[in-house]
C-alpha cells in the first residue's frame, strides 16, 4: 500500500534531561530568563500551530525586550498563557509555568482554584522545571480538562522548526475519512504513532487522530506516510 510504509524517522519523547547540544540555546550570561523566554516563546509557536489565536508581536518579543519587561529572574506567574482556539472561542487554554522546586499537590490545586475562580478553560499546560509528586499527578487526574506536563527542556527548541524533522500535518475528520475509503481499510490498520512521540505532544493530538508525514530530500524522492495516533 503505497504511502503507507514505516516511517524513515522516528521522534523519541521529550521529557529528558537537556543534553549539551541544548547548551547554545542558553545565554550564560543570564540563564534563567534565557531559558524561560525560550520556553514561553515556543510555547506560543505550539498554540499558534494547534489553532489558537496567538499575538505575533509576542511571539516575535526578542530577548532584550522580554528582560525589559519580566526581568532578569521572572515571576513565573506573569508568564502565564491564556489562548481562545481560533474555529471556537469556548476551547480556552491556559498555560502555567512552575519555579525550580518540586511541584506538589497543594501547589496543584492552589494554581487550579486560582484559575478557575477567574476563567472558564479546556486545556492547561503545565511547564515544569522540576518532578512532580505522585499525589499532585493524581490530583491533575481528577480534573474535568485536558491537563498536559513539559518540562521547560521541552520547549527549550521548536522540534518542528528543526532542519531534519520531517513536516507533520494532522488530517480533518473529513480527510481521515477519505483516506480510510481511499485505502480501503479501517483505522487499525494504519501505521501507528505513540502518544508520547514528541511531535504527537507538541501538537496535543487525542487517541485516533491522523498525521500526515512527509520529506523531500536533496537526493531522494518526495515521501508521504500517514501515522494514527495510538
Amino acid at each position: 500500500m503505497e504511502g503507507m510504509g514505516n516511517d524513515k524517522s522516528s521522534c523519541s519523547s521529550s521529557s529528558t534531561v537537556p543534553g549539551p547540544c541544548l547548551s547554545k540555546y542558553v545565554d550564560p550570561s543570564s540563564e534563567e530568563s534565557h531559558r524561560y523566554y525560550l520556553a514561553r516563546r515556543n510555547a506560543l509557536e505550539m498554540l499558534r500551530d494547534r489553532g489558537y489565536e496567538v499575538s505575533l508581536e509576542d511571539i516575535n518579543l526578542s530577548l532584550q525586550d522580554f528582560r525589559t519587561v519580566y526581568g532578569e529572574r521572572p515571576d513565573v506567574d506573569r508568564l502565564r498563557i491564556s489562548a481562545h482556539h481560533r474555529s471556537d472561542s469556548s476551547n480556552k487554554v491556559k498555560v502555567v509555568f512552575f519555579g525550580t522546586g518540586k511541584v506538589k499537590v497543594n501547589t496543584i490545586r492552589s494554581v487550579a482554584a486560582e484559575i478557575l475562580s477567574q476563567e472558564t478553560i479546556t486545556g492547561l499546560i503545565l511547564v515544569l522545571q522540576n518532578q512532580v509528586t505522585d499525589k499532585a499527578l493524581k490530583a491533575i487526574e481528577l480534573f474535568t480538562f485536558k491537563v498536559e506536563i513539559f518540562q521547560i527542556t521541552d520547549l527549550l527548541v521548536n522540534l518542528t522548526k528543526h532542519v531534519l524533522s520531517l513536516r507533520h500535518r494532522v488530517l480533518t475528520d473529513g480527510e481521515k475519512k477519505a483516506l480510510l475509503k481511499q485505502f480501503n481499510i479501517e483505522e487499525k490498520q494504519l501505521p501507528r504513532i505513540s502518544k508520547k512521540d514528541a511531535v504527537v505532544r507538541y501538537y496535543g493530538l487525542e487517541k485516533g487522530q491522523v498525521v500526515k508525514v512527509s520529506y523531500r530530500g536533496e537526493l531522494t524522492e518526495s515521501y508521504v506516510a500517514y501515522r494514527c495516533v495510538w
